[in-house]
């Protein structure tokens, strides 16, 4: 069982097909490529085949899609992004798990450590509990084992424990595990007491490195919506340019810089993600930040953190400096999970944990400090645009300083069709994949810019402004201020990730 589980572990984290752009290298455990390929959750490279392991054929799901598209079932308001209906919730019981659901838990469990082999008739057992709760843990072993026997048990006891058919969700076809989710998330499914447990017992056996992250009795983490990226925690020491050895997602620490003269090599319509503070100006080419998703830097005499969720499309840029005295400036690091389909990221000095999308701890010694990191404005334009605007930028080496080579289009349309980690449903007051550009005011109220249609009032000479903000070009890319003039922080990501992560935000309509 130990190798069933944790050979094909490492095999696919070091892929990295699930959350693509990661820098892995050879694994060394003796892993056949056919082994690895079966484990691997490839939503990347995958196409849907013929029969998918739970018994959901392609053809059944795709008229169930033009059906629901259609027809949507009166029986749920709640949609995912393909326009799927979810069903109300099932009934939810309190108190306990039933004693026979926590003796077939611990043989699940011992046989992650053990050579004890389950089937998927133990996992398919778990549905004869009546308790929809446990629906998380099969979530979980989905995540890890995404086809065969044990996927097929999981499905059954999932459709049995919950009433939901599988084959009514497109997103099925491609994979159960993320249909799953995402009707957990929508349905905000409470979780059994001790869920937390068994989480951490699996995933700390997959990463030993995440177990300070269980280690924080008050944190504020909701472990239901926490799911494995694909890869491994990056620990390595500030400033070390090597590879992963075991397969993650490697920051970039202070990378090399040029004028912009010496940036000829990046291509005038390649997209910046650009930074001001004080006077330094500095843009990061987009292709290297999609191999790294994280940059600790100095810029303006500030330290800075950024990290960029490709999943999310969203760039920030953290004031990590920002800390009381005594308090070690963060190190920020990928850590190889995902929380509604953002990037965890984590301080290497202290081992806590960020919220990606708002820069407050959430766990550790800095959540203990109430440590909420400020931000500072990211500018999504092009370099062309950019250095127009600021001759006086410096930019990214070609080489980040790394002397690696950056293919110019690593994710190669990787989210052509949508999400391909759960987020539960949507809103669908605009595409999923949409670019909103996003701000918080002081009060908390969040507030949202389609950024096309923002781009194109502006430049005909028209106004933008909507509660309180009014938006400017800055080198082609876009900047918030208040009624008074004063900066207000923002950055542009994807609509499905501003709006679950900001909900209830307002939202600018032209």
């Amino acid at each position: 069982m130990r190798f069933r589980l944790f050979a094909p572990l490492v095999g696919a984290a070091l892929l990295a097909a699930a959350c693509a752009g990661s820098d892995t290298t050879t694994p060394t455990s003796a892993v056949t490529p056919t082994s690895v390929a079966e484990a691997a959750e490839d939503p990347v490279q995958q196409t849907a085949p013929a029969t998918t392991s739970a018994g959901i054929s392609t053809s059944e799901a795709g008229s169930s899609q033009d059906a629901v598209l259609l027809d949507p079932r009166e029986s749920g308001s709640l949609r995912n992004h393909l326009g799927y209906a979810f069903p109300l919730p099932p009934e939810v019981p309190t108190g306990p798990l039933a004693q026979t659901a926590f003796d077939d838990l611990e043989f699940i469990w011992s046989g992650f450590q053990t050579e004890v082999n389950f089937s998927g008739l133990t996992v398919a057992r778990l549905a004869q509990s009546g308790d929809p709760r446990l629906a998380w843990i099969l979530s979980d072993l989905l995540r890890f084992f995404p086809r065969g026997d044990i996927a097929d048990g999981a499905v059954s006891a999932f459709q049995s424990l919950t009433g939901a058919r599988l084959a009514d969700d497109p997103v099925a076809a491609r994979s159960p595990w993320q249909s799953v989710t995402d009707h957990l998330l929508a349905w905000d499914l409470p979780a059994f007491d001790g869920y937390d447990d068994y989480k951490e017992r699996l995933f700390t056996l997959v990463e030993p490195g995440w177990q300070p992250f269980f280690d924080d009795a008050d944190a504020d983490i909701d472990w239901r919506i926490v799911s494995w990226g694909g890869v491994l925690i990056d620990n390595r020491q500030l400033g070390d340019a090597r590879p992963c050895p075991r397969g993650c997602i490697p920051a970039l620490d202070d990378p090399a810089v040029t004028d912009a003269s010496a940036g000829s090599w990046y291509p005038d319509d390649g997209i910046v993600f650009a930074v001001v503070i004080g006077d330094e100006a500095r843009a990061y080419p987009r292709h290297i930040m999609e191999i790294h998703e994280m940059v600790n830097d100095t810029l303006g005499g500030r330290r800075i953190g950024m990290p960029y969720c490709t999943l999310c499309g969203s760039a920030q840029a953290y004031l990590t400096d920002a800390v009381p005295d005594g308090v070690a400036v963060p190190v920020l690091r990928t850590s190889g999970l995902l929380s509604r389909s953002n990037k965890v990221m984590y301080d290497l000095v202290t081992k806590s944990v960020f919220n990606t999308f708002t820069g407050r701890a959430v766990s550790g010694p800095l959540r203990e400090q109430g440590i909420e990191l400020p931000q500072a404005t990211v500018v999504t334009t092009t370099w062309g645009e950019w250095k127009a605007a600021h001759p006086d930028t410096t930019i990214v080496a070609r080489d980040g300083g790394t002397g690696r080579q950056y293919p110019l289009d690593p994710l190669g349309g990787r989210d052509d069709r949508g999400p391909i980690f759960p987020v539960g449903d949507v809103d669908g007051r605009l595409s999923v994949h949409d670019q909103v550009f996003g701000v918080v005011l002081d009060d908390g109220t969040p507030v949202a810019f389609p950024v096309g249609a923002a781009v194109v009032a502006l430049e005909d000479g028209g106004t933008v402004e909507f509660g309180g903000v009014t938006l400017h070009l800055d080198g082609g890319g876009l900047r918030a201020v208040d009624a008074a003039g004063n900066e207000i922080e923002g950055h542009q990501s994807f609509w499905f990730a501003w709006s679950q992560f900001m909900a209830d935000t307002l939202l600018w309509e032209p």
